[in-house]
């Protein structure tokens, strides 16, 4: 007797493509889209009619930046987009059940996934979205594009064989501050670099706390405005950013690196 048929392979199911963004979202200006993302990566994203994001709005921008350079195969008014609820945003998305909004691709009707910026679920939320796929066996496609993470590793000259993102520093100055000391104490011991981000207009704050708790020979390193052409890296010692005075400006995402 022939084992029963799994119910995932009765009948075709969409895939769900990772669909990378530009940086520049909430930038002064934006760059070509084709300069930041491959030319197949915007062809495929020009196929899909289904869309989950974090905000309708900001996706309908970018589904139209795509529709300029390959035509799209639905007018921005057909494009269907969920957005994830607000609490995934400010909580994480962990303990969130995002199968609900996977049901086109169990329809057999391709979807995208959006951040806001950047590579889906990659220092944004997503992975709930990507881990409900697997579930449900909805194959996974990550296109190509920008990973503001790994631009700034690279451009750091920190250790790039061991490093980890923690997220976000506490808003608070005093709590901030403990964070930053208990990262710069972990990177010294272990090497490995500590990478984290913060909301752009706290920016300045962030680097003042930085500048003020780090010893002398930790380095700092901080991307801003990546792909964007006024793109800035900064690598040093405390004493080379005063030196130097390197700056930051609270409009630009920013992020920031230490180790030793």
């Amino acid at each position: 007797m022939k084992p029963a048929a799994s119910p995932h392979s009765q009948k075709r199911m969409g895939t769900l493509y990772l669909v990378p963004t530009p940086l520049d979202f909430g930038c002064d200006g934006q760059g070509p889209l084709d300069e930041v993302l491959p030319q197949a990566t915007i062809v495929r994203a020009a196929t899909l009619q289904h869309w989950v994001c974090e905000n309708a709005k900001s996706a309908r921008g970018f589904i139209k930046r795509i529709g300029e350079v390959s035509p799209l195969c639905a007018s921005i008014q057909e494009q269907q987009l969920q957005e994830m609820p607000r609490e995934v945003h400010k909580k994480g998305d962990t303990g969130f059940d995002a199968r609900s909004l996977l049901a086109p691709a169990l329809q057999g009707l391709d979807m995208g996934l959006l951040s806001e910026a950047g590579m889906p679920a990659i220092a944004d939320p997503g992975a709930s979205v990507v881990r409900a796929a697997h579930t449900l066996g909805i194959e996974v496609q990550p296109l190509i594009g920008p990973v503001s993470l790994m631009l700034a590793l690279a451009a750091s000259g920190l250790n790039g064989q061991n490093f980890a993102f923690v997220g976000y520093v506490p808003s608070e100055p005093a709590l901030r501050a403990q964070r930053i000391k208990a990262l710069e104490t972990l990177a010294l011991k272990t090497g490995q670099t500590q990478m984290f981000i913060e909301t752009p207009y706290r920016n300045e704050a962030v680097l003042r706390t930085l500048l003020e708790v780090l010893q002398a020979g930790t380095r700092l390193a901080a991307s801003m405005g990546l792909t964007l052409e006024k793109c800035r890296h900064y690598s040093g010692t405390p004493t080379d950013w005063k030196r130097e005075r390197w700056a930051l400006n609270n409009q630009t995402p920013a992020v920031f690196a230490i180790g030793p």
